[in-house]
C-alpha cells in the first residue's frame, strides 16, 4: 500500500517538477528579454522604460523560487554528508527524518507568516498586505509577485513528501536516486560520457 502511494506521489512530484521547470523557463526568458529591452532602450535611445526593470525583477523572483523548488526535487539542495546508495536502511531513514525536520523547521514559519501577521492577525499577513498594493510602474497587483513565496513552499513540501515516502518504502523513484544498474557501479567503473 505504501509502495503504491509512494510511486503515485513520486509520479505526481515528477510531473509537477516538469511544469515548474517550464514555468521557470518562461519567466527566465521574460526576464532576459526585459533586461535586453532595457539595455537597448537605455544605451541605444537614451530613454529606458521604467516598467522593464520592475517586471524583470518580478520575473527574477519567480525564477528564483521556482528554481529553488526544482533544485530541491533534483537533490541539488546542500547536504552536509552524502549518504551512499548502499547505506543501511536505518541510516537512510534517519537522514530522511533529519532532512524533513530541517525543511519543516525552515519553511513552516515562512508559510505561517504568509497568511498570519503578528497576533495571528490575518489582515497583517504577507499575502493580505500585498493584496492591496500595486506595482509602481504597471497596473499589476503585488499579490501576483507575493504568491510566489507560498507556491515555492508548497512545491518544496510536496517534493519533500515524495522523497520521504521513497526513502521509507525503499523505492528508487525519488529524483537523484540512481537506478539499480547505476547504483551497482562505483565512480571508477562508470563509463565516460
Amino acid at each position: 500500500m505504501l509502495t503504491i502511494t509512494s510511486r503515485k506521489l513520486n509520479g505526481f512530484s515528477r510531473g509537477l517538477n516538469s511544469v515548474v521547470l517550464g514555468c521557470g523557463c518562461v519567466f527566465l526568458v521574460a526576464m532576459v528579454v526585459l533586461i535586453c529591452l532595457q539595455v537597448v532602450a537605455r544605451y541605444g535611445f537614451a530613454s529606458p522604460p521604467a516598467w522593464t526593470e520592475e517586471l524583470a525583477r518580478y520575473a527574477m523572483v519567480w525564477v528564483g523560487l521556482l528554481g529553488a523548488s526544482a533544485s530541491y526535487y533534483e537533490r541539488f539542495d546542500p547536504a552536509l554528508v552524502k549518504i551512499p546508495a548502499r547505506a543501511p536502511r536505518w541510516l537512510k531513514l534517519a537522514t530522511a527524518t533529519v532532512r524533513a525536520a530541517a525543511v519543516l523547521l525552515f519553511l513552516v514559519p515562512i508559510l505561517w507568516y504568509c497568511f498570519f501577521g503578528p497576533g495571528m492577525n490575518l489582515t497583517r499577513g504577507f499575502l493580505n498586505r500585498n493584496m492591496t498594493m500595486m506595482a509602481e510602474t504597471v497596473p499589476l497587483p503585488m499579490i501576483w509577485v507575493a504568491i510566489a513565496v507560498p507556491t515555492f513552499i508548497v512545491l518544496t513540501f510536496l517534493h519533500g513528501l515524495a522523497r520521504t515516502f521513497a526513502t521509507v518504502t525503499g523505492t528508487r523513484e525519488a529524483a537523484g536516486e540512481p537506478d539499480t544498474a547505476e547504483a551497482d557501479l562505483t565512480t571508477d567503473q562508470k563509463a565516460p560520457q
